[in-house]
């Protein structure tokens, strides 16, 4: 009899600990991701113990996506940009920066920062050979064929000179066509997303200009490139526009065109904009950490547009909340937001031990550049209390390398772990089961199958092969049953006359907030970029045009959803 009771009631109590329903109606089941990208992002070969993927190009080939990443010792390919397989290769100089690629005549072709091109048909294999040697060596290179089939190559990475073109004729072993031409340079006095620091604010610094890439769309191109530095939060990409590809290039209006200074994963420089299968564009750029060295960096993709007055623009508004995969074109960015809101920031979190300097507060800070450690690297756990019943849809697990001892990338590397739901901290039931997982993605992100109503969230590690047991985020997405706060109805925004790079914005705190986003732009059908601030009424933007006008609006937000817009102010 007791073994019966067992059997029904063990259950019973699993399903009262977490109620699981199918998605609610309007809820999309489409595919989400969510930045960073879920990737195996490996360690570096020299100390410190760190892992690093930057300056990101993705390329559609055979109906497949493959993505090259500085110092990876490979690159990934996927069929739909959300899950994505290695391929391990020591036939192209992975070892070096700013790998580029390009398909032409159903090759793909392939150089980084040296002088050397290889190329390829059978790229999961990942068997390369040399196509070409250039005549000169360039750092962060790129290569863009036109329609009319004429080649053309951009590079350049530096503090001092400017970005530069020219023509190759690649029916001649890729030799140069002409002279190089300079394209652009910096102007930090008018432009201050090209100020250095993490706000723009080093203005004795010059910045590193870098990272060109080029695209053509509806007859117009498109000259990007990244500034003012990789270990900056500002790091951002800004774009020129020309009738010819080797110009002359004229300013865009909506600059930088891909920004994400603030919020957990910060950064969109050094990037590509490529188009999916569908016609949708997208840009994907690079996140900064740069705490345990200056190049420890992650990847986010951020979707793209072309508006109808031709101007690009990248969406980052929640670009490090869950956004859909889109398995048709869609028309605007609203498409891609499936509303789930963060329902972890700044919640109550409970632990079993932590190291006294990397405290448990800081796995709910919204900043990917602290983290939680606890004092071993086997058998821990963490809870967060949510403080309300929610329903939750996806979670998103950022571990910390603390104390690993691990270089190159090792077979046997992988975390081990269970999330568990709870409504009352004391019945749990397990809704992510990775116990015998054999993956080292560090930034896994897990789109649950029907969402979870609970309150309380407990992640247990069982393994982790090197070092302590660290997250940077312990990240729960989905809806609370409460309110939207209710809209900002008092915006001031101020511009100084000696410094016309900067706004200073300050607006009353709306009850219920957990936080806001400025949106704002060169019109007000214009409001591609965005600004997310936690807890605080004001803050200083640094990163505008000194010769453009600016339309602002704000918006609150919190776990339950998203306020209306304000009123939209002009600042000359």
């Amino acid at each position: 009899m007791l073994k019966i009771l067992r059997y029904f009631f063990f259950p019973f109590l699993a399903f009262v600990a977490c109620k699981q329903e199918p998605k609610s109606h309007g809820v999309p089941e489409d595919k989400t991701i969510c930045n960073p990208l879920d990737l195996s992002y490996r360690f570096q070969l020299d100390e410190p113990s760190r892992r690093e993927a930057a300056d990101p190009t993705v390329v559609l080939f055979q109906d497949e996506y493959y993505l090259f990443a500085s110092k990876s010792g490979g690159y990934w390919y996927s069929s739909d940009m959300a899950d994505w397989t290695f391929v391990e290769t020591n036939e192209i100089p992975t070892e070096q920066y700013a790998p580029t690629a390009l398909v032409l005549n159903d090759t793909m072709y392939f150089m980084a920062s040296s002088n050397s091109i290889y190329k390829a048909t059978d790229l999961k294999g990942g068997k390369w050979e040399m196509a070409a040697k250039l005549p000169f060596g360039v750092t962060d290179p790129a290569l863009f064929l036109d329609n009319d089939q004429r080649l053309y190559f951009y590079w350049g990475c530096s503090d001092k000179e400017p970005i530069y073109g020219v023509e190759l004729d690649y029916q001649n072993n890729f030799q140069p066509v002409g002279e190089r031409v300079a394209l652009m340079h910096a102007d930090t006095k008018n432009h201050g997303w090209e100020v250095p620091g993490d706000y723009n604010t080093l203005l004795d610094n010059a910045p590193w200009i870098e990272g060109a890439w080029m695209n053509k769309h509806d007859g117009k191109y498109y000259l990007q490139y990244a500034g003012p530095g990789t270990q900056f939060k500002s790091y951002s990409d800004g774009v020129y526009t020309s009738d010819h590809p080797l110009g002359p290039f004229t300013l865009a209006e909506n600059n930088p065109f891909a920004y994400h200074p603030e919020g957990f994963a910060t950064g969109a420089g050094h990037g590509s904009t490529f188009e999916d299968k569908y016609g949708n564009f997208w840009h994907i750029g690079t996140v900064t950490i740069s705490q345990k060295h200056m190049f420890e960096r992650r990847l986010a993709i951020y979707p793209a547009f072309f508006d109808e007055f031709r101007e690009l623009y990248a969406d980052t508004r929640f670009g490090d909340y869950p956004m859909i995969i889109p398995s048709e074109k869609v028309k605007s960015e609203d498409e891609l937001f499936p509303g789930w809101m963060l329902l972890s920031y700044n919640k109550p979190v409970s632990v079993l031990t932590e190291v006294d300097s990397f405290p448990k507060e800081n796995m709910t800070d919204e900043d990917i550049r602290t983290y939680w450690a606890a004092k071993s690297g086997s058998n821990q756990w963490a809870v967060i209390d949510l403080e309300a019943e929610s329903d939750v849809y996806a979670v998103q697990i950022n571990f910390a390398e603390h104390g690993t001892n691990v270089y190159g990338r090792q077979p046997d590397f992988c975390y081990r772990y269970t999330v568990e739901a709870s409504l009352d901290s004391m019945n749990w039931n397990t809704i992510i089961d990775r116990y015998h997982n054999e993956t080292d993605n560090s930034h896994p992100y897990i789109q649950l199958k029907s969402k979870v109503n609970c309150r309380y969230l407990r992640i247990t590690n069982f393994e982790v092969p090197s070092g302590n047991f660290a997250l940077s985020g312990f990240r729960i997405f989905g809806l609370g049953h409460g309110e939207k706060p209710s809209s900002v109805s008092n915006l001031k925004v101020t511009r100084p006359s000696g410094n016309r790079r900067t706004a200073h914005l300050s607006w009353g705190k709306t009850t219920g907030a957990v936080g806001y986003q400025i949106r704002y732009g060169v019109a007000k059908n214009k409001l591609y970029k965005s600004y997310k601030v936690y807890n605080d009424n004001a803050v200083a933007i640094n990163s505008l045009n000194a010769n453009q006008s600016y339309f602002f609006a704000i918006e609150s937000f919190n776990e339950n959803g998203v306020s209306g817009t304000s009123s939209i102010i002009k600042v000359d």
